[in-house]
């Protein structure tokens, strides 16, 4: 049954960012003209969105569309008169393994712009990293290796889910997993952070934000079934977005968003033996929940990062369908 909700979701999230993409180029192309890049990624997207019912399709369509409007009001570029082209792209996959969380690109190459949209359905998840024996997240987060200490401290409790898993042992069938193997590696992980922090101070803050939030600035589209809304976020962290175009003006202002510089409080969530909670200055929370991404035990662990606090200039807009 999980597996069967996972590839449903993956499904209607690659749907989802054709419906934008369709979207896009349907207001668009009112305006100039738009070429939509071809490349496997699409192609994808394409026959998941074909997949689907029609009803899902149309309510996926006014959705995209929802926040696709809205996202004009903030970038003029867009739409503004000009004989050149506009082209729409999506991005695969592997880019967001390095940081780049923009699933759409609007590009136009006349003018050496872009932008870009991470586009969620119906979930809120920053990244959905995982911890395992081997793999450094210092090295993936924030470019400083772990410390071998890290790793022996996590190495005993991986081991053992290793032999489980050679046992075919399923997740239900361990008593007080929290204990057993949640905690410890969380207090490993959290050691470890404080350690990199005390030795390189606001280079591990502003890097991990951008690993976690994006190493680009972004427009986070969210279709909501269930409320009828479309969420746009626009996280601009380096001045990117929001420019004016020759003419017009953006209708919605987007401040820059001051990255964190140190760490204020980092420690388990009030009667929590799965989450940690990350509070940092200028505005930013995050919380880190660790859970077994399958039925079976894997001797690998999945991290579930939602950004609980936010910025004072970042906003919300919400678009009713």
């Amino acid at each position: 049954m999980p597996r069967q909700i996972t590839n449903h979701s993956t499904t209607n999230g690659k749907a989802y960012e054709y419906a934008c993409v369709i979207s896009l180029q349907e207001i668009v192309s009112k305006y100039r003209n738009v070429i939509i890049e071809e490349n496997s990624s699409m192609k994808i997207a394409r026959e998941r969105f074909n997949s689907i019912s029609e009803n899902e399709r149309n309510t996926m369509l006014k959705s995209a569309s929802a926040g696709i409007n809205a996202i004009l009001t903030m970038e003029p570029r867009i739409i503004e008169d000009g004989s050149d082209d506009l082209k729409i792209s999506l991005q695969s996959d592997d880019a967001g393994i390095s940081g780049d969380v923009r699933d759409v690109l609007v590009i136009r190459k006349s003018i050496d712009w872009e932008i870009g949209i991470s586009v969620k359905h119906n979930h809120y998840a920053l990244k959905h990293s995982r911890l395992s024996m081997d793999l450094d997240f210092g090295k993936k987060w924030f470019n400083i290796p772990c410390s071998k200490d890290y790793f022996d401290e996590i190495k005993p409790y991986f081991e053992e889910l290793k032999q489980l898993k050679q046992q075919k042992v399923m997740w239900r069938e361990i008593d007080d997993k929290d204990r057993k193997f949640y905690v410890p590696i969380l207090k490993a992980f959290m050691e470890e952070l404080n350690r990199k922090y005390k030795e390189y101070d606001s280079e591990v803050t502003k890097k991990m934000i951008s690993y976690l939030i994006g190493i680009n600035d972004f427009y986070k589209l969210i279709g909501i079934d269930s409320q009828r809304i479309t969420r746009i976020i626009p996280f601009n962290m380096y001045g990117t977005l929001n420019q004016a175009a020759k003419v017009n003006k953006p209708e919605q202002e987007v401040q820059i968003l001051e990255l964190p510089t140190r760490i204020v409080e980092l420690d388990f969530k009030k009667n929590s033996t799965t989450t940690l909670e990350l509070i940092m200055d200028n505005g930013w929370q995050i919380s880190f929940r660790i859970h077994n991404a399958s039925s079976k035990v894997e001797p690998s662990l999945k991290f579930d990062v939602q950004l609980v606090g936010q910025p004072t200039a970042l906003f919300v807009i919400d678009m009713p369908w």
